[in-house]
């Protein structure tokens, strides 16, 4: 099976079968959309939570919000429906430890707009690992819309099926 591995501030999309991964998820959010009833999965690695807050510099795959409506373009045309995708986040870790300024809360503001800007396009979230302090890494199998993350978090791996 063949393998698409999505970079930081990137995405990609497959239908029918295929496996769909990204490495290193710390404070980034990786967000897998899938439509069951066609097979088409993506997946999104955002760096950064809003384009507008940032200028809309540059690449617009590596911010949450502006990121999601290109994953979900490309999903429709391979023959998606948005109000049949159903949504898996991951990441949103809190790599600076104890620091707590709001600069260095890019994974938790990360996961909040991944949320809201999911909710307001209508996809529902079936599933979810945030938070912490460990990197992940996802596996997403565009056959069955399962993903398998693996996090590395005080020197324990931990591997759950979604």
């Amino acid at each position: 099976m063949r393998e698409i591995k999505v970079g930081i501030g990137d995405y990609a999309v497959a239908k029918n079968n295929g496996i769909i991964s990204t490495y290193g998820l710390g404070s980034c959010v990786g967000i897998t959309l899938y439509d069951r009833t066609k097979k088409v999965g993506g997946l999104l690695h955002a760096l950064l939570p809003e384009a507008e807050h940032y200028g809309r510099r540059g690449n617009l795959a590596k911010y949450v919000d502006t990121g999601l409506q290109l994953l979900v373009r490309d999903m429709v045309k391979l023959g998606a429906l948005q109000r049949r995708l159903e949504a898996k986040i991951f990441g949103g870790a809190q790599m600076f430890g104890h620091i707590k300024t709001e600069q260095l809360m890019i994974g938790k503001r990360n996961v909040e707009v991944a949320r809201r800007e999911l909710r307001k396009m209508g996809i529902r979230i079936v599933a979810e690992d945030t938070g912490g302090r460990g990197g992940r890494t996802i596996y997403f199998d565009v056959s069955t819309g399962k993903v398998r993350m693996r996090m590395v978090s005080n020197g324990r791996v931990i591997e759950k099926l979604y």
